[in-house]
């Protein structure tokens, strides 16, 4: 039993350890970084327990790695439905093969009334 405890602990540790590598910083990072920026409230709850990743006077805010560019698209419509503010989506740009990301969200961006920011 004590086997089994130690080799989930040491994969757990290297999926951890994967899982970052990938990225220079956690979301979490830049969450903080562009919302402070923009006198934004973190982590908005709404009436239905999800959450505003940044919540400003004009902005509903997704703050999404460029590779999740889609899934950003949904929440950050659905948090600016809920909110009456803007939707809007900080997407994470780590990297310069990260703007292939970019280039294909720009678009639907414009068509969706979404809001786009960038953070490096």
């Amino acid at each position: 039993m004590k086997f089994k405890k130690i080799i989930l602990l040491i994969v757990i540790l290297v999926v951890g350890n994967v899982t970052l590598a990938e990225h220079s910083h956690l979301e979490k990072y830049y969450q903080t970084e562009w919302c402070n920026a923009n006198g934004g409230t973190m982590e908005y709850k709404l009436n239905d327990e999800t959450r505003v990743d940044c919540l400003t006077n004009d902005y509903a805010v997704e703050v999404e790695f460029a590779k999740k560019w889609a899934e950003s698209i949904g929440q950050a419509l659905y948090y600016g439905e809920k909110t009456g503010r803007q939707p809007s989506i900080v997407l994470i740009i780590e990297k310069q093969s990260d703007m292939k990301y970019y280039y294909r969200i720009l678009p639907l961006c414009s068509f969706y009334h979404i809001k786009l920011f960038r953070i490096s």
